[in-house]
């Protein structure tokens, strides 16, 4: 015999779902932008080095994209303010707060109108979660009205509505028990991939800014050298005091600046986390408990768990879309440092994430540390000249200390005066050996400090030479790392590494996410439907048998 309305109404409501899931959802799993760093038709070739072409990527390009003639911005766009836009191609979307034109101003985590473009494009599964919510919840309270108000005696069933819906439970319970472990297990890869990004860019910070402190701590050092009376000139002390200030403000607002964002996204990010893992548990608690209670008939506990389903399954693809936001996101980032690469040193958004120290500071740096290694040489090499290398008479204290044998070989100076690389003349001691050549002119003194073996530095003064070395060779040894201050050269790496060995990872992962959540969405809502389906079969077998006499039941089943 036929089937009555409502169970006719939840049999066409599952094959409506599970077409519109089919047509509508799958196209959606990766960036809706022209210009993608995770391709928009699927092909993860260049990211994972496998390729995972899905057949509908023509489709969704099609579905997504805006068919318009608007001419796309050029790569390397300037807004009125003189920043480069970033990735302004891959961000060319469609502003919903801007009435839906087309958002220009590339990537930027600090503007509204890049989050609102960027949210339009999980627009689909917000759509879907309002539809899921508002239809089925239609069709339950229709069949709740079916059943109060026109309540009919059951009779006969459906063998081939109970073996069917019986095997869809099982396949689809089956297929929500795969996805919360594709999402469970794609979270925590996608969760380790962000965080190990995150440090690696708070390291660099760090790195650099104690880099900084380090040259200020030379600088200071250098203030403080006094050889035989002889130390740096009052000019460049002054130069010292000044520079420092500017050195550590700047290592303080790097290390800050990129801390403090670090943190925010690492919020967010566990955020994320904590709403994927709770939501793994709750679905898979709620698949496994919808299928042994619609096993053992219980209706009740059946119809509390759908209306649960019902909400959860709303919330589920409501986080499909959130999330596709973030991957979205993760794919601008990526595509915005690699343009940024290429135009280092200008002013852009990715200041908020790794900012450049301000060349100005870069520059008086180097050339005070230039300046300053130049001068603590020539203070040595005066005392060399002056003190050392003259056979003072006795009579001459402090300067006579009895020296004598080989003269002392002057030290290199790195540069010219006008601060320019000088190559070292024939018989000039390196920076980096110095000190080792030297200790063969120490002489051994007694208690007065009288040389009383060959030599002409006593251990005192070889100490201060030393020590003066020391913070020379150090200021010089930080050369490079300022020049790469000065062009952003630190920065530049920073992020071709993250391009290179991060971005990858951070695709690859949000892609099993993203799979888990859709898996789970829709293998979860269409048990919702089948759980009241099967009940109602289960509930309509019993009542046929236990009313049915047993030659009649056959005839029965054939109506």
């Amino acid at each position: 015999m036929s089937l009555n309305f409502s169970r006719w109404l939840l049999l066409l409501f599952a094959f409506l779902t599970t077409n519109f899931l089919l047509l509508s959802s799958t196209p959606f799993p990766f960036s809706l932008a022209k210009h993608s760093y995770f391709p928009t038709t699927c092909t993860f070739q260049a990211l994972t080095g496998e390729s995972l072409s899905w057949p509908w990527g023509t489709r969704t390009q099609r579905l997504l994209y805006d068919n318009s003639t608007t001419t796309e911005p050029q790569r390397d766009q300037v807004d009125s303010t003189d920043h480069l836009v970033l990735a302004p191609r891959r961000t060319y979307r469609k502003d919903p707060l801007n009435h839906f034109k087309r958002y220009t101003g590339g990537w930027n985590i600090t503007n509204p109108h890049y989050w609102a473009s960027v949210s339009y494009t999980a627009v689909a599964f917000f759509a879907i979660a309002a539809i899921w919510f508002a239809v089925f919840g239609l069709c339950l309270s229709l069949v709740c009205l079916c059943h109060c108000c026109c309540p009919r005696e059951p009779y006969g069933y459906s063998p081939i509505a109970y073996a069917l819906s019986l095997l869809f439970l099982i396949f689809f319970m089956v297929a929500a028990i795969i996805g919360c472990v594709v999402l469970y297990t794609g979270q925590e890869k996608f969760h380790s991939s962000t965080i190990n990004t995150l440090e690696y860019v708070v390291h660099q910070a760090d790195t650099t800014s104690e880099n900084l402190r380090n040259v200020s701590e030379y600088l200071s050092a250098a203030k403080q050298i006094n050889i035989s009376q002889v130390s740096l000139p009052p000019n460049v002390q002054t130069d010292i005091d000044q520079i420092q200030t500017t050195i550590d403000s700047s290592a303080t607002t790097l290390a800050t600046k990129t801390r403090d964002n670090s943190e925010d996204i690492k919020h967010l990010i566990e955020s994320v986390r904590l709403a994927l893992i709770i939501l793994s548990a709750v679905m898979l608690g709620l698949t496994f408990l919808g299928f042994v209670f619609s096993l053992f008939g219980m209706q009740l506990l059946v119809y509390i768990l759908v209306i649960s389903g019902w909400i959860l399954v709303t919330a589920t693809f409501i986080l499909c879309g959130i999330f596709l936001l973030l991957h979205n996101v993760t794919g601008d980032t990526c595509v915005a440092m690699n343009h940024w690469v290429q135009n280092p040193t200008a002013h852009t958004a990715l200041d908020d994430i790794l900012p450049c120290v301000d060349k100005t500071t870069a520059q008086d740096t180097l050339n005070r540390s230039k300046e300053v290694t130049s001068q603590l040489v020539n203070v040595i090499n005066t005392v060399i000249s002056n003190v050392s290398n003259i056979n003072f008479a006795p009579n001459f204290v402090p300067l006579y200390y009895n020296q004598s044998g080989p003269l002392v070989p002057s030290l290199c100076n790195p540069f010219n005066p006008d601060l320019t690389d000088r190559e070292c003349a024939p018989g000039e001691m390196d920076l980096n050996n110095a000190t080792e050549v030297w200790s063969g002119y120490v002489c051994q003194t007694s208690p007065s400090g009288i040389c009383v073996t060959t030599g002409r530095l006593n251990p005192t003064l070889y100490d201060q030479m030393a020590a003066t070395i020391n913070v020379s060779y150090g200021l010089y040894r930080y050369g490079p790392f300022l020049v790469e201050l000065e062009d952003c050269s630190f920065v530049r790496q920073t992020f071709l590494e993250i391009e290179a060995t991060y971005c990858p990872g951070l695709g690859k992962y949000s892609q099993r996410v993203y799979v888990g959540l859709v898996m789970v969405a829709t293998a979860v809502m269409l048990s919702l439907v089948f759980w009241v389906i099967y009940g109602r079969e289960r509930w309509r077998r019993l009542y046929t048998k236990d009313h049915t006499p047993a030659g009649e039941e056959g005839n029965k089943h054939a109506e």
